[in-house]
């Protein structure tokens, strides 16, 4: 009997993929596992889709994060990495940097995301929750990503870099320029970089005379085997932590309460449980979420420095690698009922925030800001429900991340 022909390459990154990218996702991993195409940048890379060859992937040493191992026009014009950070002298980051220089900067900055230290920040994260809570909890109706999923990880994470009060609005809005143009006119999110560089080199230059206790100080005055930062990498450093700190905890927040408006019978079973006054099911509960819609759509830019193999696959040196976690975390070789939301999902080693060195420094954070800020929405409006039809929705444009544009929400006035 001759073999049926298999359905046709669903299209990528369109606006309807935008939207629901798993079933173009489903046919990758079955039919064309680890893909080359070309992006809506114009850059060719391959796109890694099944859960093995991603963990793989994501910790192979031959995949450089430097972008020096690609194209010089292409990182140039923004075509790679994140538009703009060139130009402001912003590259000294640790998702641009291979060992030695990110074993050093990681243990620098790592030093901030220990256990301890953010439990000791999770009063400021319930304090920074309730009062934006409060400030719609009257009206009836809200959007959540711009009246909470939006300003919540700004607030803390400047208050976790040291950003004086004042100030914090001021990143809040430039902030809002990068997430408004990201996949979009390149030039808006090169222009907010600039800024936020500007006052980032502002600020240390006013910490290094008042150290404190926050981030920026330690980076200052860290040293590691006597070598002390420069300027440019403090705030590389600061710069990446703002950026990638506050993206990911909006689409965290925004896509994982979307899912849980979505499915009655699992906010049901989260509700009754923090009614008991339990934790467990919203710890597990949220890394189902980061499974099942997490904020990270593919893992940023990798570059080949030698000739490698990806499922079978040769990648020649040089070309750009892009690991698609949205893909290997509903892949059904590792997951039972991969496309099912189970908030009590125990066999749950999902890729939300990556695998190997480059395991997102943050996740401690993202972590707890996702628990307070989907464990308070739940408690505090009980019956929240979603205000739009899910079609009206739109997703943001841009390659890395995935979350929604708005979320507009209704419930009883408090």
């Amino acid at each position: 009997m001759p073999d049926q022909p298999h359905a046709p390459q669903p299209p990528l990154f369109t606006w309807e993929f935008a939207a629901d990218p798993y079933p173009a996702y489903a046919w990758l991993r079955e039919h064309a596992p680890v893909h080359r195409t070309t992006l809506p940048s114009g850059v060719d890379a391959w796109l890694v889709t099944r859960y093995a060859d991603a963990r793989q992937a994501l910790a192979d040493a031959r995949l450089s994060k430097n972008p020096a191992h690609h194209s010089e026009q292409a990182h140039r014009s923004g075509r790679v990495g994140i538009p703009g950070e060139r130009q402001a002298d912003l590259m000294t980051h640790l998702l641009n940097i291979d060992p030695p220089d990110h074993t050093r900067l990681r243990r620098l900055v790592s030093k901030a995301f220990t256990p301890r230290r953010v439990a000791e920040f999770e009063p400021r994260v319930r304090e920074i929750t309730d009062r934006l809570i409060d400030s719609f909890a009257g009206r009836g109706e809200a959007d959540l990503i711009h009246e909470f999923a939006f300003p919540l990880p700004i607030y803390a994470i400047c208050d976790l870099l040291g950003v004086p009060a004042e100030d914090q609005d001021d990143l809040r809005d430039w902030a809002g320029m990068m997430i408004r143009h990201v996949g979009g006119k390149r030039g808006g999110v090169g222009r907010a970089v600039k800024q936020i560089r500007g006052y980032l080199a502002d600020l240390i230059h006013r910490k290094r005379a008042d150290l404190g206790d926050d981030l920026i100080s330690g980076l200052i005055r860290a040293s590691d085997h006597g070598e002390h930062l420069s300027e440019n990498e403090a705030a590389a450093m600061a710069f990446i932590l703002l950026f990638a700190g506050f993206e990911t905890t909006i689409n965290l927040i925004g896509n994982g309460m979307y899912a849980l408006l979505r499915s009655p019978d699992q906010r049901t079973l989260l509700q009754e449980s923090l009614g008991r006054g339990e934790s467990g099911l919203l710890e597990t509960g949220v890394e189902e979420l980061l499974r099942y819609d997490g904020p990270v759509e593919l893992a940023t830019w990798r570059f080949a420095t030698a000739p490698l193999a990806i499922g079978g696959v040769e990648i020649p040196v040089g070309d750009p690698v892009l690991v698609v976690l949205a893909a290997a975390d509903r892949d059904p070789a590792r997951f039972s009922a991969e496309n099912t939301l189970d908030l009590a999902r125990s066999d749950n080693p999902h890729l939300g925030f990556g695998h190997g060195i480059h395991y997102c420094i943050g996740a401690p954070l993202a972590r707890l800001e996702g628990q307070r800020a989907i464990g308070s929405l739940l408690t505090r409006l009980p019956d929240v429900r979603l205000a739009a039809d899910p079609a009206e929705l739109r997703w943001r444009g841009g390659l890395i991340m995935r979350g929604l544009r708005d979320l507009p929400v209704s419930f009883t006035p408090r």
